[in-house]
C-alpha cells in the first residue's frame, strides 16, 4: 500500500464533504476564477464564500493568486489524486476479498454436488 499523509487525507475529505465546496471545485475545474465570480451562484455573503475557499486552500485543493485587489483561484488536483489512490487501494482490497469468497463458495458448492 502506498503511504499517504493522514492529515492531508483528513483535510481533503473534510473539504470535499461540503456540497458548496464541491461545486466551487467544479467551477474551478473549468478554469481560474476570481472570488466574486465564484460567489455569484450562491445566496451567501462574500465572507461566507471566503470561509469555504480557506478550507479548500488549507486542504491544498485551491491556490490563490493576488493581483492588487483581485484574488484569482485555480484548482490544485494533487490532493484529490491522493484521495483517489487511497480509495482505489481499498476498492482493490475488497474486490480481491470478494473474489476469494466467491471461489470458496464455488468450492463448497462443488463439494455439495459431489455428495
Amino acid at each position: 500500500m502506498v503511504k499517504h499523509s493522514p492529515a492531508q487525507l483528513d483535510r481533503t475529505f473534510a473539504a470535499l464533504a461540503d456540497p458548496t465546496r464541491r461545486r466551487i471545485l467544479e467551477h474551478l475545474a473549468q478554469g481560474d476564477r476570481c472570488v466574486t465570480d465564484l460567489a455569484k451562484p450562491y445566496s451567501m455573503s462574500l465572507p461566507a464564500v471566503s470561509k469555504h475557499l480557506r478550507v479548500l486552500e488549507k486542504a491544498g485543493l485551491v491556490r490563490r493568486r493576488r493581483n492588487g485587489r483581485v484574488h484569482r483561484l485555480n484548482l490544485e488536483a494533487a490532493p484529490m489524486k491522493q484521495a483517489s489512490q487511497w480509495i482505489e487501494e481499498y476498492r482493490r482490497f475488497w474486490e480481491e476479498s470478494f473474489d476469494r469468497l466467491g471461489e470458496y463458495l464455488k468450492e463448497l458448492q462443488a463439494k455439495e454436488e459431489q455428495k
